[in-house]
């Protein structure tokens, strides 16, 4: 297969980006690109997918959580959904 050069412009804050996540996923910029360029030729349609890390924000929200399950704090045990329900909805 003869491989060629294709130039286009793109905002450097998005190539940086795109190079980073392509390196966390274990390989080339342009493997990534050829991908996407061959799934849009197969599909006739692309979608975009990549999961967002965490904000320390959440991490700390999440580790507090943890800390009051390990706690027994802030836990309701119900025996059914509509107890549960009924609980939210007492809230």
């Amino acid at each position: 297969m003869t491989k060629v050069v294709i130039n286009f412009k793109v905002d450097k804050e998005t190539k940086e980006e795109a190079q980073r996540l392509a390196k966390e996923l274990g390989i080339p910029l342009s493997a990534l690109v050829n991908s996407q360029l061959r799934q849009l030729i197969k599909t006739r349609s692309f979608e975009l997918n990549a999961t967002p890390k965490m904000t320390p924000f959440l991490e700390g929200l999440l580790d507090q959580v943890e800390n009051d399950r390990k706690a027994g704090k802030n836990i309701t045990r119900t025996k059914n959904l509509d107890e549960a329900l009924a609980h939210l909805d007492s809230l």
